[in-house]
């Protein structure tokens, strides 16, 4: 059995065994998905064996702080989502919440956007005919503080419609619920329900990004819809804070390698993902852009995403 070389022993030897990925979602959502691709794009690139983990919970936080207090040699990595970071402390007390500066990031990884839909047993085919329903509509979210419960929010808020949040605990077991009319309409990430989307068995409500999605082009955009709400999740890999230099060099190497493959670039189109894979620097640039703007949203409509 191989063992893991001392703390601080990184003479070059680095990687000498498994490097875990842990993952703060149930199987099956983006983040799984995405996480397990990259893992076995870096196994390949390193030659050791990439086992993925997951720790569903709070959005990510719980995988978060166990990483946080993990060893930084590099044999404990993570994909972790921009939405802990920017909208998960807008629920949480500021003790609570996670912060980006006890990472290393070591690049962004691509970006998923958010499209709400429904069971064709609804007859909604816009946000408009939801304001028309004369109804409390009830919305499932893949979490408390995620960009899914953010959207949502701002959209019902927006234009005027009575809602209720249900939150889940993930990608899959809010794709489950509507697609097994347990809810109203959902809001969830594009590769995460385009394939029935697609089939017929979910009907797009609205995308939340600036402008169209190329993989759902006829979906128009909330903002199209005079409701002014733009929310994208993105993802970037992270080691714990202190984790050497040479550590995050072999793996920033490793994944830029990963990203150039052909099976990669295919990955992310079946996935309906924008590559967004870019510095540390502009990885936090951007999370802080995102916090300060959806802190300022929630001010003006006076939303609280708690509970």
């Amino acid at each position: 059995m191989s063992r893991r070389p001392p703390p601080g022993g990184g003479d070059g030897e680095y990687p000498s065994g498994n490097i875990e990925f842990s993952v703060g979602a149930s199987a099956g959502g983006s983040s799984d998905l995405i996480t397990r691709a990259l893992a076995q794009g870096i196994a390949k690139e390193l030659g050791v064996s990439a086992p993925v983990i997951n720790k569903p919970g709070a959005n990510g936080a719980l995988a978060a702080k166990e990483l946080q207090a993990a060893k930084p040699d590099g044999y404990k990595i993570a994909v972790q989502n921009a939405s802990l970071f920017t909208i998960t402390p807008l629920t949480v007390s500021p003790a609570e919440a996670t912060k980006i500066d006890s990472f290393e990031v070591i690049t962004g990884v691509s970006r998923d956007d958010y499209v709400m839909a429904t069971n064709p047993k609804s007859g909604f085919t816009s946000i408009e005919d939801m304001k028309k329903a004369g109804k409390t509509i009830r919305y499932g979210t893949t979490g408390v503080g995620t960009g899914a419960q953010l959207a949502s929010a701002l959209t019902f808020k927006t234009a005027g419609i009575d809602a209720t949040a249900v939150p889940f605990d993930g990608g899959a077991p809010n794709l489950t619920a509507l697609l097994g009319n347990q809810v109203d309409v959902s809001t969830m990430q594009i590769g995460e329900a385009i394939e029935n989307i697609k089939g017929g068995k979910l009907v797009p409500l609205a995308v939340f990004s600036k402008e169209r999605i190329p993989y759902l082009p006829d979906v128009k955009t909330a903002i199209e819809q005079g409701f002014d709400v733009q929310v994208t999740q993105y993802r970037f890999l992270t080691a714990p804070k202190g984790t050497p230099e040479n550590v995050k060099s072999k793996l920033l190497d490793a994944a830029k390698k990963t990203f150039a493959t052909p099976e990669y670039k295919k990955f992310n189109e079946q996935n309906s993902l924008t590559p967004m894979e870019v510095s540390p620097q502009e990885v936090l640039d951007a999370l802080q852009k995102d916090s300060s703007t959806f802190k300022a949203k929630l001010d003006e409509f006076g939303i609280s995403l708690a509970g």
